[in-house]
């Protein structure tokens, strides 16, 4: 699978000649309306129904040609019932939601918009630190209730000068780590021979330290962000074993995705050794924008947790929309961008 590249799309029919370069184009989710409105000015027939989730797409997939989804899922069943899907594309970097596999048997490509939405992610993790360090959840709901414990509250290490472990140096992971590298916060990741030159130049410009492996890393750090994407490999790699290597009281940080994480090691760890966890993702948290969710890790005291927002500022999606336009734009003049599925016929 090729991702975050461009490559020539070979179509024996190609778009201009088929449609005269005008798409039908269902939104599945939210997208900005500007967006929207430039699509339609170039000629785009645009159905927007944010209200879609994976169970009711496939039934509205109809004749679109192109698809655009954030956390909709779209499944085997989604593409198994379009008639003439020509292209996926996940507005945000993820692809965990779509059956790509499903995408290619019939010669669809899946694309993301990598990258748009770091800045925010990592803002967004800099934000759950800070509140696990100063306990200001806890703070607003005790004024909430009525209830005033500056003795409570007023006990905090502080940051400056802890030691925080990377695992994803993507552009997420980068972002994290600037912002921390502000904050006076020593930064870890775990060395990687085939690393760039100039991510090692960025890396000695920061002050970051390499680390020879995981396990070094994790015993040496007060905090660990996770930013990797949502692969086998990746997939409850922060298990027994990652958190038995995790100091006592130290802070976890997931901005990924949810199912990178063991919740019921989670737990134990947070029962038996303090570990405290800032989450912005849950193994079985809703497909839908709102919905109920019970989760004992979410429920746990050691967890500041919000609701899968990280890429959600006004900035970041404006960002994302440009990208997709651009995608869309290119698809029009028979190339594909950043293809995560291989696909291209």
């Amino acid at each position: 699978m090729k991702s975050g590249v461009e490559y020539a799309l070979f179509l024996s029919n190609p778009v201009s000649e088929v449609t005269g370069g005008r798409l039908k184009i269902l939104f599945a989710d939210k997208f900005p309306d500007d967006g929207v409105v430039s699509l339609q000015n170039a000629g785009h027939a645009c159905d927007v129904q944010p209200e879609l989730d994976g169970a009711s797409l496939p039934a509205a997939i109809a004749d679109n040609e192109v698809l655009v989804v954030r956390s909709t899922k779209v499944s085997a069943d989604t593409i198994a019932a379009a008639n003439a899907l020509r292209l996926v594309i996940r507005a945000g970097a993820g692809t965990n939601t779509i059956d790509k596999e499903a995408a290619a048997a019939k010669g669809i490509p899946v694309c993301n918009v990598p990258g748009k939405n770091a800045v925010a992610v990592a803002e967004l993790t800099m934000g759950l630190l800070i509140s696990l360090d100063r306990r200001i959840h806890d703070n607003v709901v005790d004024l909430r209730a009525g209830r005033w414990n500056k003795k409570k509250y007023s006990a905090s290490r502080g940051l400056m000068g802890q030691s925080m472990g990377i695992i994803g140096l993507g552009a997420i992971g980068l972002a994290v780590a600037q912002r921390a590298r502000a904050f006076g916060i020593n930064v870890l990741v775990i060395d990687k021979p085939d690393r760039s030159a100039e991510m090692r130049q960025n890396l000695q410009t920061l002050g970051i330290q390499s680390v020879p492996s995981l396990k070094a890393l994790l015993e040496q750090s007060d905090i660990v962000s996770v930013h990797v994407p949502s692969a086998p490999k990746t997939k409850g790699m922060v298990n027994e074993e990652f958190l038995g290597c995790m100091r006592p009281g130290a802070i976890l940080i997931n901005t990924s995705r949810g199912d990178v994480i063991d919740e019921v090691a989670l737990l134990q760890a947070m029962n038996q050794k303090g570990i405290r966890a800032g989450l912005d993702v849950y193994a079985d948290e809703p497909s839908a924008g709102e919905g109920s969710f019970n989760s004992a890790v979410a429920l746990h005291p050691n967890t500041c947790g919000t609701h899968h927002i990280g890429a959600s500022t006004e900035q970041a999606q404006a960002a994302v929309a440009e990208g997709v336009l651009e995608i869309i734009d290119a698809f029009g003049e028979g190339r594909i961008l950043h293809c995560v599925n291989g696909q291209g016929k």
